[in-house]
């Protein structure tokens, strides 16, 4: 169950509970916010519902929590709800739950988070001339399409050669176009993309960093080129964080091949073998039951999921916002999260692959089709091989 969909689920016990009169409010919250649980809570996701309905109820908070927990237990994919301090509903989901969205997102491929949120609605984007704000439009146009919109791009001047054949943008883009002149219905109009320049000519770097170049920092910030950390973009080290969301994604690959090499494919299920507790790592060696400083499989693996759940969000927020810079952001969060569970993947030695093997190789493998897909939306390439 996502984000989305466990939003979805605590609306309806709301709006069932108004409609069998447990709940008396004259005007339903459009959506409910879920989140990582704070300090004091637990489970898998928090919700202030409860409190911001107690008011318009005339009820106290934790009763109006404790009324809608007793209908969210009932639904599927929840196993436990807990109240805690003035009226946090706390839920745990359902363990079928991570083997469902990693089998969601397998299935979808690339195209995970993509929605038709924004169909029939026609967006005009005009840029200022200039290399940044055309690959910011770019990228803007490529994650609204994955919302169903109709991006209409419009710029100030005709894209420079260099641009089209370096950085990737269209080539077809209009220019002296004023905004507001577009076809369709709702069609909505874009204030004119002006991100702050960058202080030198990004072509040097290539296509794929040059792009990260631009994207990765907010708009309102000034990118590194040409300046002494412009080399960065380009080197394969940890420091670089578009080479650890692509290192990443093209380690999922090679897991994916040596495991066909042993004879195993990815197949959802628990992470650890059952009746095992969390198995635990030093590093890339064996994986044992206890250690100094161990990393914990299914601990790091539940922050990772909660990443790959929280993706769809993440897209219809960039596309909202038109801020590429948040789907960097939220790559590199997967990237990193990624990287403590693949030394589990593989059995080690004499080890035969185990459920729990085939398991860890779905969830990284769903890892690196967010990986894939979100650079793509960014057009920036995510080899196999590097």
């Amino acid at each position: 169950m996502t984000p989305v969909e466990l939003s979805r689920t605590v609306l309806h016990a709301v709006r069932r509970a108004v409609d069998e009169g447990e709940l008396a409010v004259a005007v339903l919250p459009e959506r409910v916010v879920v989140a990582p649980p704070g300090p004091g809570g637990c489970g898998d996701y928090a919700t202030n519902v409860a409190l911001q309905l107690a008011r318009p109820v005339g009820q106290p908070a934790p009763a109006v929590a404790e009324l809608l927990r007793t209908r969210l237990l009932r639904a599927d994919g929840i196993s436990d709800v807990v109240v805690t301090g003035p009226g946090f509903l706390n839920i745990s989901l359902d363990g079928g739950a991570d083997a469902r969205l990693v089998r969601d997102i397998l299935r979808a491929g690339p195209r995970y988070g993509h929605s038709d949120t924004l169909a029939g609605q026609t967006v005009e984007l005009h840029a200022a001339h200039d290399a940044r704000a055309v690959v910011l439009m770019d990228a803007v146009a490529r994650v609204l399409r994955s919302q169903g919109a109709r991006p209409r791009l419009t710029c100030a001047g005709p894209p420079e050669d260099a641009w089209v054949r370096i950085l990737g943008v269209p080539s077809d883009i209009p220019s002296d176009i004023p905004a507001g002149t577009g076809t369709g219905t709702g069609t909505g109009t874009d204030a004119p993309l002006r991100p702050v320049p960058a202080p030198a000519d990004p072509t040097p770097l290539g296509r794929d960093a040059a792009r990260w170049a631009l994207l990765h920092p907010a708009p309102h910030d000034r990118p590194h080129i040409g300046d002494s950390r412009s080399e960065q973009h380009l080197a394969q080290r940890e420091t670089n964080p578009l080479f650890r969301v692509r290192y990443a994604h093209a380690r999922t690959r090679a897991l994916l091949r040596n495991a066909a090499d042993l004879g195993f494919t990815p197949e959802p299920g628990p992470l650890t073998p059952e009746g095992d507790g969390p198995l635990t790592s030093e590093g890339d060696g064996p994986l044992t039951s206890e250690g100094d400083g161990p990393v914990t499989v299914d601990g790091d693996a539940q922050g990772l999921i909660q990443l790959l759940a929280d993706h769809p969000r993440v897209l219809a927020a960039t596309a909202a916002h038109r801020a590429p810079d948040r789907l960097a952001r939220h790559l590199v969060a997967v990237a990193d999260a990624l990287a403590p569970l693949l030394p589990s993947v593989l059995p080690l030695g004499d080890e035969k692959p185990s459920a729990a093997h085939r398991a860890r190789l779905a969830l990284a493998e769903a890892a690196g089709t967010v990986l894939a897909g979100g650079l793509s939306l960014l057009g920036i390439d995510a080899p196999e091989h590097l």
